[in-house]
Protein backbone atom coordinates (compact mmCIF):
# COMPACT_ATOMS: atom_id res chain seq x y z
CA UNK A 1 0.00 0.00 0.00
CA UNK A 2 1.35 3.38 -0.94
CA UNK A 3 0.97 6.37 1.29
CA UNK A 4 0.47 9.45 -0.08
CA UNK A 5 2.53 12.56 0.59
CA UNK A 6 1.21 14.98 3.35
CA UNK A 7 2.69 18.12 4.51
CA UNK A 8 2.11 19.20 8.50
CA UNK A 9 2.80 22.31 9.84
CA UNK A 10 2.14 23.36 13.02
CA UNK A 11 3.04 27.28 15.01
CA UNK A 12 1.47 29.05 17.72
CA UNK A 13 0.96 32.81 17.07
CA UNK A 14 0.52 35.47 19.67
CA UNK A 15 -3.23 36.47 18.07
CA UNK A 16 -7.02 35.49 18.15
CA UNK A 17 -8.15 32.77 16.21
CA UNK A 18 -10.43 36.04 14.89
CA UNK A 19 -6.91 37.84 14.03
CA UNK A 20 -5.30 34.49 12.17
CA UNK A 21 -8.18 34.02 10.61
CA UNK A 22 -8.61 37.43 8.77
CA UNK A 23 -4.73 37.21 8.39
CA UNK A 24 -5.81 33.77 6.11
CA UNK A 25 -8.45 34.72 4.11
CA UNK A 26 -8.42 38.41 3.33
CA UNK A 27 -6.55 39.76 0.55
CA UNK A 28 -5.15 42.95 1.95
CA UNK A 29 -3.68 41.40 4.97
CA UNK A 30 -2.19 38.21 2.94
CA UNK A 31 -0.67 40.41 0.24
CA UNK A 32 1.52 41.85 3.49
CA UNK A 33 3.07 38.41 4.61
CA UNK A 34 2.46 36.01 1.62
CA UNK A 35 4.91 37.88 -0.37
CA UNK A 36 2.93 39.73 -2.75
CA UNK A 37 0.05 37.30 -3.27
CA UNK A 38 -3.39 38.12 -2.62
CA UNK A 39 -5.37 35.65 -1.12
CA UNK A 40 -9.26 35.80 -0.70
CA UNK A 41 -11.12 33.07 0.89
CA UNK A 42 -14.04 34.24 3.24
CA UNK A 43 -16.39 32.36 1.32
CA UNK A 44 -18.06 29.33 2.54
CA UNK A 45 -18.10 26.03 1.16
CA UNK A 46 -18.70 25.69 -2.61
CA UNK A 47 -17.97 29.37 -2.84
CA UNK A 48 -13.67 29.79 -4.64
CA UNK A 49 -10.76 30.78 -3.14
CA UNK A 50 -8.88 32.68 -5.38
CA UNK A 51 -5.39 34.53 -5.38
CA UNK A 52 -3.65 36.79 -7.65
CA UNK A 53 0.32 36.95 -8.21
CA UNK A 54 2.30 39.99 -7.31
CA UNK A 55 1.73 40.93 -11.05
CA UNK A 56 -1.84 40.93 -10.23
CA UNK A 57 -2.62 37.65 -12.56
CA UNK A 58 -4.72 34.68 -11.60
CA UNK A 59 -2.86 32.20 -9.49
CA UNK A 60 -5.54 30.16 -7.95
CA UNK A 61 -8.86 29.48 -8.40
CA UNK A 62 -10.16 26.57 -6.12
CA UNK A 63 -13.22 25.58 -4.50
CA UNK A 64 -13.70 25.54 -0.63
CA UNK A 65 -14.43 22.59 0.66
CA UNK A 66 -14.94 24.03 4.61
CA UNK A 67 -15.25 26.99 6.16
CA UNK A 68 -16.14 27.09 9.89
CA UNK A 69 -14.71 31.06 10.70
CA UNK A 70 -12.19 31.01 12.89
CA UNK A 71 -11.91 27.72 13.46
CA UNK A 72 -11.29 25.35 10.26
CA UNK A 73 -10.91 26.50 6.72
CA UNK A 74 -10.29 23.78 3.44
CA UNK A 75 -9.95 24.24 0.06
CA UNK A 76 -8.59 22.36 -2.95
CA UNK A 77 -5.16 23.52 -4.17
CA UNK A 78 -4.22 23.54 -7.69
CA UNK A 79 -2.02 26.71 -9.16
CA UNK A 80 -2.48 27.80 -12.42
CA UNK A 81 1.18 27.74 -12.97
CA UNK A 82 1.89 25.97 -16.62
CA UNK A 83 4.19 23.46 -15.00
CA UNK A 84 1.50 22.42 -13.22
CA UNK A 85 -1.00 21.35 -15.89
CA UNK A 86 -2.67 18.43 -15.81
CA UNK A 87 -1.61 17.23 -11.92
CA UNK A 88 -4.54 16.62 -10.03
CA UNK A 89 -5.83 19.49 -6.81
CA UNK A 90 -4.21 18.55 -3.20
CA UNK A 91 -6.22 19.68 -0.39
CA UNK A 92 -5.14 22.27 2.25
CA UNK A 93 -6.66 22.19 5.45
CA UNK A 94 -5.81 25.12 8.34
CA UNK A 95 -7.24 24.15 12.01
CA UNK A 96 -7.09 26.94 14.47
CA UNK A 97 -7.45 26.53 18.07
CA UNK A 98 -6.98 28.92 21.13
CA UNK A 99 -4.22 28.38 23.19
CA UNK A 100 -3.23 29.78 26.09
CA UNK A 101 -3.95 33.22 25.16
CA UNK A 102 -2.32 32.03 21.49
CA UNK A 103 -3.37 30.20 18.73
CA UNK A 104 -2.22 27.23 17.93
CA UNK A 105 -2.60 26.70 13.90
CA UNK A 106 -1.63 23.57 12.31
CA UNK A 107 -1.84 23.45 8.49
CA UNK A 108 -1.90 20.01 7.04
CA UNK A 109 -1.46 19.92 3.05
CA UNK A 110 -1.81 16.30 1.60
CA UNK A 111 -4.33 14.27 -1.04
CA UNK A 112 -0.60 14.65 -3.70
CA UNK A 113 -0.38 12.08 -5.85
CA UNK A 114 3.01 10.14 -5.84
CA UNK A 115 5.92 12.42 -8.03
CA UNK A 116 3.51 15.44 -7.28
CA UNK A 117 5.42 18.57 -8.72
CA UNK A 118 3.34 20.98 -6.33
CA UNK A 119 4.39 18.61 -3.08
CA UNK A 120 8.25 19.65 -3.36
CA UNK A 121 6.94 23.50 -3.95
CA UNK A 122 4.79 23.57 -0.78
CA UNK A 123 7.04 21.63 1.47
CA UNK A 124 9.67 24.69 0.80
CA UNK A 125 6.76 27.26 0.54
CA UNK A 126 3.97 26.47 3.63
CA UNK A 127 7.18 27.23 6.27
CA UNK A 128 8.31 30.72 4.56
CA UNK A 129 4.56 32.11 4.82
CA UNK A 130 3.13 30.68 8.21
CA UNK A 131 6.50 32.49 9.21
CA UNK A 132 5.91 35.43 7.35
CA UNK A 133 2.19 35.54 8.87
CA UNK A 134 3.27 34.59 12.25
CA UNK A 135 5.93 37.78 12.11
CA UNK A 136 3.39 39.70 10.86
CA UNK A 137 0.53 38.99 13.43
CA UNK A 138 3.42 39.42 16.08
CA UNK A 139 5.49 42.37 14.90
CA UNK A 140 2.97 43.79 11.79
CA UNK A 141 5.24 43.44 9.43
CA UNK A 142 6.00 40.06 7.06
CA UNK A 143 9.29 38.56 6.39
CA UNK A 144 11.14 39.21 3.16
CA UNK A 145 10.73 36.44 0.40
CA UNK A 146 13.13 33.28 0.83
CA UNK A 147 12.12 32.04 -2.95
CA UNK A 148 14.50 31.12 -5.15
CA UNK A 149 14.93 32.64 -8.82
CA UNK A 150 13.15 29.44 -10.09
CA UNK A 151 9.96 30.47 -7.78
CA UNK A 152 10.13 33.72 -9.27
CA UNK A 153 10.64 32.86 -12.74
CA UNK A 154 7.05 30.29 -11.74
CA UNK A 155 5.58 33.08 -10.31
CA UNK A 156 5.92 35.49 -13.62
CA UNK A 157 5.17 32.32 -15.79
CA UNK A 158 1.22 32.36 -14.36
CA UNK A 159 1.40 35.75 -16.63
CA UNK A 160 1.81 33.66 -19.51
CA UNK A 161 -0.89 31.20 -18.45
Amino acid sequence: MTTKPTCVYVTYIAATPEQVWQALTDPDTTEKYWFGYRVYARGKAGESMTATSPAGKPAHNDPIIESDAPRRLVYAWQPLFKEMEGERPSRVMFELEPFKGQTRLTVLHGEFDDGSKIFGMITKGWPAVLSSLKTFLETGRGLESTWSEDDRKRTAEVQNA
